[in-house]
């Protein structure tokens, strides 16, 4: 912290926002995880756009260890229930070479944030009011397009300030007694789950992705 202020890693825009990873197995468990820090983060994540500027979103912050652990016990039940499914052997095919590598890679640094998510210094849970009890029906993109692009504003303030987080929604199959435990409203819908500690350096570099001219359309499909 310098003068009430983290110290920001000498990053352009470009290699913050290409080299901002889903960040597993360099989390430093061991290193605490200052509030103003955090806080800080939150600050410049509320500066990201929302449907009719309503800024419905919420952040809840976990740092208490026993709430840390019954997340995360609630988060390894529905990892494993993901692993078993057909959905993850999808997402994880045989094939092309180099991306069952990646995959593998991927799967094995998953497999470990689940088995170590309670002894991560701070967990994060994007929220958004919904003003009723069940999600609106149909296109939902204006709903979580008013919390993730934060969610997302926030992973780079702290990778800016030297911590990772890693994207995750897993938690979700037991939403409902998530919101139990810390007290969420109904009405609150829950949409991330970040879990953010110091990075075992800060070297990251792009990853690796598919051409994009296999992805691009320009003025028809």
């Amino acid at each position: 912290m310098i003068g009430g202020m983290a110290e920001l890693l000498p990053l352009d825009p470009d290699q913050l926002l290409t080299t901002t990873r889903s960040v597993r197995k360099r989390l430093d468990l061991e290193r605490p995880v200052p509030l103003e820090v955090v806080r800080e983060s939150l600050e410049v994540a509320l500066q990201a756009p929302s449907g009719s500027n309503k800024q419905g979103w919420h952040w809840i912050v976990l740092t208490d260890p026993a709430k840390r652990k019954a997340v995360a016990d609630l988060y390894a039940r529905s990892f494993d229930a993901y692993r078993n499914s057909a959905g993850y052997a999808a997402n994880h095919p045989a094939g092309d070479a180099a991306r069952e590598a990646t995959q593998k890679r991927v799967a094995s640094s998953a497999e470990y944030l689940a088995e170590v998510m309670a002894e991560v210094p701070v967990l994060i849970i994007g929220a958004i009011e919904t003003g009723t009890e069940e999600l609106p029906a149909g296109n939902q993109a204006g709903l979580w397009g008013s919390l993730l692009p934060a969610a997302w504003s926030l992973q780079l303030a702290l990778r800016a300030r030297g911590l990772g987080s890693a994207w995750t929604s897993l938690h979700l199959r037991y939403e409902k007694e998530v919101a139990e435990l810390l007290g969420v409203p109904g009405t609150v819908k829950q949409g991330v789950l970040l879990p953010v500690a110091y990075t075992k350096g800060t070297d990251f570099k792009p990853a690796p992705r598919q051409p994009l001219d296999e992805v691009l359309h320009v003025d028809t499909w």
